[in-house]
């Protein structure tokens, strides 16, 4: 058997143990990391995509010799997942998957493995949320001054893994390839920064998606904000996203909704019920971003469902009285991201165009179909900046 007998044999041996089985038991595995071994024997290339970050990361994450020095490092390790993700997605793979496993591993190996000092649990809760943070983009979001209007958009982990666990999500590939990127148009020069949210309703709840956005809504600070999801057969812009739950599909976790067609629930904002509107609207600059032609059609869709059934709505007036059931995202978390972004902007005064784009609905992986979206979600950006 094979004896590491050096520091760096030592850490990268440990890493592997996490990567594929076994380690020291600490807490409890979460839904989403129970499932590493089944990704890996779906998809058995996946042990290699961003291995040697993971490994570098575990590597510093030993060295500390203190909880604050910890914490550092894995905000930094996060960051650097992020950059790596980013540049294998650029590069040639368009494959959001990497990063989503990877991270796991890493949240699984700071939830069982023994560092160089005693942690908490609620030690390890808070380095995993540093990691969280920073390895979905949030210490990424500089804009260069020099560039005349700032564009950001939101992409979502892949999710219904129970059902096929080589599940990739268009959103979590735009935001990684489009993370940083330039794009000009009739003379005008935006700057694109993203950030990818998990399909956990617990982290809505706690306020994920409004403690994100309201420095902008609160600034101004950019020009778009748009939410970007997985849906359909075309691409749909959201009209009219809806406030209550009512999905019968899972999170990544297992969790249900808790709401049905009957029955829909209102999320949480903390403690509290999250209070607004039954309906919102977007903000965005449709007409413009039709405009990008391509292989889908782009949809204004004004579909909504209350307790009253199901139908087109002319107006928010129309809306009025009326019982959410599903929004124009749906009664899931793609339309929550949308429900919460614009009712954070409205309430916040801002004037900042917000809304959701659902892209085609791509099933398991197909660097085809992503490579066709993501050049006609560029050609929607551009379109859009001489009316943002």
């Amino acid at each position: 058997m094979f004896q590491p007998n050096s520091w760096t044999q030592r850490a990268v041996f440990f890493a592997c143990i996490t990567l594929f089985g076994g380690g020291l038991q600490s807490s409890p595995l979460t839904a989403e990391e129970l499932r590493i071994e089944a990704a890996h024997k779906a998809m058995p290339g996946l042990s290699s995509v961003l291995q040697d970050q993971q490994a570098a990361s575990i590597r510093a994450w030993q060295q500390a010799e203190e909880f604050a020095g910890l914490q550092q490092q894995v905000r930094l390790s996060g960051d650097q997942l992020w950059q790596a993700a980013k540049h294998q997605v650029t590069a040639s793979s368009l494959d959001d998957r990497g990063l989503y496993w990877a991270r796991l591993a890493l949240t699984r190996y700071l939830r069982q493995q023994t560092l160089g000092f005693p942690l908490t649990d609620n030690q390890r809760l808070a380095l995993i949320e540093s990691l969280e943070h920073s390895s979905r983009g949030r210490l990424d979001l500089a804009y260069d001054k020099s560039i005349e209007k700032k564009i950001l958009i939101t992409g979502f982990d892949p999710f219904l893994l129970d059902t096929n666990i080589r599940q990739s999500n268009p959103s979590g590939v735009l935001a990684l390839y489009l993370d940083g990127a330039i794009i000009e148009h009739n003379g005008l020069r935006a700057e694109i920064n993203s950030m990818i949210f998990p399909v956990r309703y617990a982290d809505f709840d706690a306020g994920e998606v409004e403690s994100a956005l309201a420095p902008y809504y609160a600034l101004n600070d950019v020009h778009m904000v748009i939410t970007i999801s997985m849906g359909r057969t075309e691409f749909d812009l959201e009209r009219f996203p809806g406030r209550r739950r009512s999905a019968s599909a899972p999170d990544n976790l297992t969790i249900l909704a808790g709401g049905s067609e009957t029955q829909p629930v209102i999320p949480r904002l903390g403690r509290e019920a999250l209070q607004g509107p039954e309906f919102v609207q977007f903000s965005l600059p449709y007409a413009a971003m039709q405009r990008a032609t391509g292989k889908y059609m782009i949809n204004d869709r004004h579909q909504v469902t209350t307790l009253d059934g199901t139908f087109d709505a002319d107006s928010l007036d129309q809306l009025r009285g009326a019982t959410a059931v599903r929004g124009g995202g749906g009664g899931y978390l793609s339309n929550e991201i949308s429900y919460r972004s614009i009712r954070l902007r409205n309430k916040l005064g801002s004037t900042i165009p917000t809304g959701h784009l659902h892209t085609p609905r791509m099933p398991d992986f197909d660097k085809a179909m992503l490579t066709a979206i993501l050049a006609q979600v560029e050609s929607m950006l551009r379109l859009s900046l001489t009316e943002i």
